[in-house]
C-alpha cells in the first residue's frame, strides 16, 4: 500500500517530475510495438528481443507508477517564502568544514538533489544532521570517507 506522507519538493522538482512521466507514457507504444515486432519472430521462450521489451514495459510501468504516487503527494515548498534562523527543507545553507572552508548547500528533495550543483537532500545523512539547527551550531556527519564536522555560518531563504 502507498504512503500518504507528504513528499517536500520544489517547484523546479515538481515539473522535472511531470516531465519524466509525460516522457515515459510517450515511451509506451513505441513499447508495444516492439513486443508486437519480437512475437512476429517466432518462438517466445528463445526470443531475447521480445524478453527485453517486455522487461523494459515492466520498468517502465513501475516508473509511472512510482512518479504517479511522487506527484499525488507533492508537497511543493517555496524557499523564499520561508524565513526564520532555523535550517529546513528550502534553505541555503553555509558550512564551515573543520579548515574553515566555506561550503554551501540548498536542502532539496530526492529529485532535486544534486551535491555537485550544491544542492542535497533532506533525507541524507547531511540534510538529516542540518535539519533544525542554527547558524553557530556544530554537527557531525558520518559518511563513507569517514567522520565530518562542520559549523552551520549561515542560513538563507533564497
Amino acid at each position: 500500500m502507498a504512503s500518504v506522507e507528504k513528499v517536500p519538493m520544489l517547484e523546479e522538482g515538481f515539473r522535472k517530475l511531470e516531465a519524466e512521466l509525460q516522457r515515459l507514457k510517450e515511451e509506451r507504444p513505441l513499447i508495444v510495438d516492439a513486443i508486437e515486432e519480437a512475437r512476429a519472430h517466432g518462438d517466445l521462450s528463445e526470443n531475447a528481443e521480445y524478453h527485453a521489451a517486455k522487461e523494459r514495459q515492466g520498468q517502465v510501468e513501475a516508473n509511472i507508477a512510482h512518479i504517479d504516487d511522487q506527484l499525488a503527494r507533492a508537497q511543493i515548498i517555496d524557499p523564499k517564502s520561508l524565513s526564520g534562523n532555523k535550517v529546513m527543507f528550502g534553505a541555503t545553507v553555509t558550512l564551515l568544514d573543520e579548515d574553515d572552508k566555506q561550503i554551501r548547500y540548498q536542502i532539496v528533495g530526492q529529485v532535486e538533489a544534486d551535491a555537485k550543483a550544491g544542492r542535497i537532500s533532506y533525507n541524507s545523512p547531511l540534510g538529516k544532521a542540518l535539519i533544525g539547527r542554527s547558524v553557530d551550531d556544530e554537527i557531525e556527519v558520518t559518511v563513507p570517507s569517514g567522520d565530518k564536522y562542520y559549523q552551520v555560518a549561515k542560513v538563507e531563504f533564497i
